[in-house]
């Protein structure tokens, strides 16, 4: 455990909705972290850099959340290369001689909930949309990917950036319109890293016996194409799923103790959004 360093946060605009302090907060409590706090603060791009120079040797860590994991990357002592590779930090580690380190929790995130339900290897795959979380998703499916990736987007541009993240990451990318979005759910995998609506129209077109979902969003939850997925059969994994498989990495990372409470951040997780949807 990190002597001394007892305080985290997640940063972020706006940041009223994550659910970042109830897991890291479960997990404190389970690891017997009575000290350690973890609060949220609604920073912006033009506040961040007052933020971080504020911080004082009690502060262990950070999580960041849109639209801070570029913005913070120039005032960061060095980035591992899992976040360089997408060009997003969502973890900093504050260290006990003042350097800011930062990580990317969210790509080996993806592949442990994947892990997690047996999905270890597959031989292709499709992404539903081309933001930043569909960079972290290609970057997770160079690790478990065999084959193609197919990413369904709304633009020429969006298509063209998304071939881009494929050469640098090494996955064979193929673009196709979003028009052609259903045909995205044949794939053995499908990642739908979309806003909220924008997959609903898609609920009426999942085939007889899907593979697995993964829809990153987590609230409202089901979307109407996790719904129409899991009546058909097929394997479904969440926003929460995500959010709980990087937030033990963060645990982990700031703390120092190994392993984080999975399951215990989990229910936390779960009767988080069971009483917001109350």
């Amino acid at each position: 455990m990190r002597e001394g360093r007892h305080r985290a946060a997640v940063l972020g605009s706006p940041i009223a909705h994550s659910l970042s302090p109830v897991l890291h907060r479960a997990a404190y409590a389970e690891l017997g972290l009575r000290e350690w706090t973890y609060d949220r603060f609604e920073v912006d791009e033009a506040a961040l850099p007052a933020f971080l120079d504020g911080l004082d040797d009690t502060w262990a860590g950070l999580s960041l959340t849109m639209p801070l994991k570029r913005a913070v990357i120039p005032l960061l002592d060095s980035v591992s290369a899992t976040a360089e590779s997408v060009g997003a930090v969502n973890t900093v580690v504050l260290t006990g001689d003042g350097r800011r380190v930062g990580d990317n929790t969210d790509i080996p995130g993806i592949a442990a909930a994947l892990r997690e339900r047996g999905v270890e290897k597959v031989d292709s795959a499709a992404v539903l949309g081309a933001g930043a979380t569909a960079s972290s998703a290609l970057a997770a499916l160079a690790r478990i990917c065999t084959g193609e990736v197919t990413a369904y987007v709304r633009s020429a541009g969006r298509a063209a950036e998304m071939r881009q993240w494929g050469e640098r990451l090494g996955v064979a990318v193929r673009t196709a319109d979003w028009s052609r979005a259903a045909e995205a759910l044949a794939a053995p995998l499908v990642v739908a890293t979309t806003p909220a609506g924008a997959t609903d129209g898609l609920a009426g077109a999942v085939p007889a016996r899907p593979g697995t979902l993964f829809d990153v969003l987590y609230e409202p939850w089901p979307t109407p194409l996790a719904a129409a997925w899991a009546e058909r059969g097929g394997t479904v994994l969440g926003g929460l799923d995500l959010l709980v498989h990087q937030a033990v990495l963060q645990v982990e990372q700031m703390t120092g103790r190994t392993p984080a409470p999975l399951a215990a951040m989990r229910a936390a997780g779960e009767a988080a959004l069971a009483a917001r949807s109350a």
